[in-house]
């Protein structure tokens, strides 16, 4: 059992400063983040998508007005919320739920967590887009057992992978993988976080917080399927007509952390 007593974050993070001109742990060698914005469908287009042209020829706003004409004015619809933890511990015995064991302190790790909770929708319950509201609550003991100062570290990034029959149609390729969909795609979420702990000689301390995030062009849209993942207008409307399902996964990396407890909740919205 660890018996270093836990120093007060503001003392430590007051000595780590002092002394950041002396610490060198690289993180070169920690797991890179699979849920990089450049891979989510909720970035939104730096060009107006095609479907600008087919609004011309209809009442109301444009792409070039609003951003998103398929959701411009509808009501807001509660579609669900789910939530679940995962544990990192330098000891996982006796621990039932998600639990990743983690390498001796200063040897980076992994972890990879897949579905830790899932919302089914039934068909219809949404018109043309699927927004998730994600709240993670993270509670991180960071430890330097060495004689020198480190940085520790910690980095997580949550996906969602989205099952629908409309993506059982083998003739549809999944742009990411160059393979058949296979009934699901997986999607980033503008929700990764990167944490860095400079750390004196000898220090454990422990850090909690707390934050939340919202999706901007939508874990899935109508107008992502047509523009991100190559569907037809046709098949991107079938889509929404569709029962679908929504797991979270949430993979990413350690350095100097022997023991964490993150809680995801999240909460999917649609027009």
């Amino acid at each position: 059992m660890n018996t270093r007593p836990r120093t007060s974050l503001a003392i430590a993070a007051a000595c780590a400063a002092m002394l950041a001109s002396t610490i060198t742990t690289s993180a070169a060698s920690l797991p890179s983040d699979r849920g990089e914005p450049a891979r989510s469908a909720d970035i939104v287009s730096k060009t107006p998508p095609p479907l600008a042209a087919r609004d011309a020829t209809t009442a109301g706003p444009t792409v070039a007005d609003v951003g998103d004409v398929d959701s411009f004015g509808r009501n807001l619809q509660w579609l669900g919320l789910a939530a679940n933890s995962i544990e990192l511990e330098l000891d996982c015995t006796g621990i039932t739920g998600n639990c990743q064991t983690l390498p001796a302190l200063g040897t980076p790790g992994a972890f990879d967590f897949e579905d830790i909770a899932h919302i089914t929708l039934p068909a219809k319950s949404a018109h043309s887009l699927l927004c998730y509201w994600f709240s993670p609550q993270l509670t991180v003991s960071y430890d330097n057992p060495t004689a020198a100062p480190v940085v520790a570290r910690l980095n997580y990034s949550p996906t969602l992978t989205v099952e629908n029959s409309v993506l059982n149609d083998p003739a549809l390729i999944d742009p990411t993988t160059g393979l058949p969909f296979g009934g699901k795609l997986l999607t980033g979420m503008t929700a990764s976080e990167h944490f860095e702990v400079p750390l004196p000689a000898g220090l454990q301390i422990t850090e909690r917080t707390r934050d939340s995030a919202v999706c901007i062009a939508g874990a899935v849209s109508r107008n992502a399927l047509v523009e991100n993942y190559g569907l037809s207008d046709a098949q991107a409307k079938e889509f929404f007509k569709r029962p679908t399902t929504i797991r979270l996964n949430v993979s990413g990396g350690t350095q100097f952390v022997d023991s964490a407890y993150l809680y995801f909740g999240l909460r999917i919205v649609g027009d």
